[in-house]
């Protein structure tokens, strides 16, 4: 039997709320939200905690909705306890994982199988996406729980990879005269995987990484969303687009977009452009690629206009062996390490749980943006796309997944003090703002200045219907 969650009361803070900015106390009860007022009486409360908010800014806790976090198969890239102590750190209280996993997580058992893991693991909250393959359609019906589908038209091999038409028209099909006919959301890795091929083929002798922007190029992108969108305008399907990394993409959702179409973008493509292969090598390498300045500006104007609903992370982490810059000499013998001596066939990925939000809440600093925004893109519209109840908001009755950031200091993203496993970032000496100084998750304090708490565990996600 767990032991009931002890009451916490946060004082002096700057709270956001959905009318903005307000300094109210905030208590928390029983995992929940329970009062916001000026001044609340705490006079009956056992077990009180007090803390004070002075200087800081209270926000939802981040929903993180596309994460790679290796487990089971690929532990020594990254695990879900290890990802998890990172989510904390970085204010992340809930995450989508992907199924790319080995096995892979394409049938109702591996679905259990991680749901159970992650109850053992994680500290922060959970939900893990059934993956599409040409042959288990049942599945992706009936499997349970999960935020939906997902499906890699390209940058991907074996059964997970989707790429054809007549293959992708079935996993989308819904019987339009039924109205309680399933309507599973999709996602979709948008990157034409034909087009992939033949510029392999065209660009063979290229081995500096730069290349990989250019075979997987904005056609690519462009074609594979096309054809999603095509499918899902077909058969009224949600569909959701991962990761949308071109202009010519935010350009066609800006005229192309029925209702129940979503977009995201991760901050590598809103921070990061082809220079980065100059600077940070394989480091910079993922899938889709990193694209031009237009792209970003593009990408920008989108999320700020809508065009673009929110922000995922794509947390894709590979140890720096992998990535080719950390040679080791004789691999270890628990995770043997491969060393790419061609700069062209590093993995792609990166990760990014830890650094997303003081990333952009640096922008609202700056004044790019604003933090209400940023919460929008990070919490609330997430929640609202995922159907995830009672998340999102700081509200009377809401889960109380929230994050305490402080504004005023600046602060280096420094590689020692990554709680990843792969040990890295992207963005590493980026001198950041709105680093979380408490992450909450379901009322129990799990990062606290510095410190984990790792006898905080999450709850599965739900998504209503």
């Amino acid at each position: 039997m767990t032991a009931p969650i002890a009451p916490i009361l946060i004082q002096n803070a700057d709270v956001l709320l959905p009318e903005g900015l307000n300094r109210v106390d905030v208590l928390l009860q029983s995992g929940k939200i329970s009062q916001i007022r000026p001044e609340i009486d705490i006079a009956n409360l056992d077990d009180l905690r007090v803390i004070d908010g002075t200087g800081l800014v209270l926000m939802p806790g981040v929903i993180d909705p596309q994460v790679h976090f290796r487990e089971p198969g690929l532990e020594h890239k990254e695990d879900l306890f290890s990802a998890s102590c990172a989510c904390a750190h970085g204010g992340v209280t809930s995450f989508l994982e992907m199924p790319n996993t080995n096995p892979l997580t394409i049938t109702q058992a591996a679905l259990t199988d991680k749901l159970q893991r992650a109850a053992q693991k994680s500290l922060v909250n959970y939900g893990f996406f059934i993956g599409a393959t040409a042959e288990n359609l049942p599945d992706l019906r009936t499997a349970t729980p999960t935020p939906g589908i997902k499906i890699f038209m390209g940058s991907m091999h074996g059964d997970l990879l989707v790429d054809q038409e007549a293959a992708l028209d079935p996993i989308f099909y819904r019987d339009l005269s039924d109205p309680n006919y399933e309507n599973r959301l999709i996602a979709v890795h948008a990157e034409d995987q034909a087009r992939i091929r033949a510029r392999r083929k065209q660009f063979a002798d290229r081995t500096d990484v730069a290349v990989h922007s250019i075979i997987q190029d904005n056609q690519a992108a462009l074609n594979a969303t096309h054809l999603a969108l095509k499918l899902s305008k077909k058969y009224h399907r949600r569909l959701h687009i991962l990761h949308m990394s071109t202009a010519e993409e935010a350009e066609l959702l800006r005229v192309d977009k029925p209702a129940w179409v979503t977009a995201e973008v991760t901050p590598q493509h809103l921070f990061l452009n082809t220079d980065a292969y100059e600077t940070i090598g394989t480091l910079a390498k993922m899938n889709p690629p990193l694209r031009s300045p237009h792209d970003q500006a593009v990408l920008w104007q989108a999320l700020l206009d809508g065009v673009v609903d929110f922000m995922a992370t794509d947390h894709a982490p590979h140890t720096l062996a992998e990535k080719g810059q950390d040679i080791i000499d004789e691999p270890l013998a628990d995770h043997p390490a491969t060393v790419f001596l061609e700069p062209a066939n590093a993995p792609s990925g990166m990760p990014g749980v830890e650094t997303s939000l003081p990333l952009m809440l640096t922008q609202a600093a700056q004044g790019k943006c604003t933090i209400a925004q940023v919460s929008t893109w990070m919490s609330f519209n997430v929640a609202q796309a995922y159907n995830i109840p009672k998340k999102g908001l700081i509200q009377p009755g809401y889960d109380a997944d929230l994050v305490l950031v402080d504004m005023q200091a600046y602060k280096p993203v420094v590689r020692e003090e990554l709680l990843t496993k792969c040990g890295w970032s992207p963005f590493e000496g980026w001198n950041l703002t709105g680093w979380p100084i408490y992450t909450i998750v379901g009322g129990q304090v799990a990062f606290e200045q510095g410190r984990l708490n790792t006898a905080v565990r999450g709850t599965p996600l739900k998504f209503s219907p």
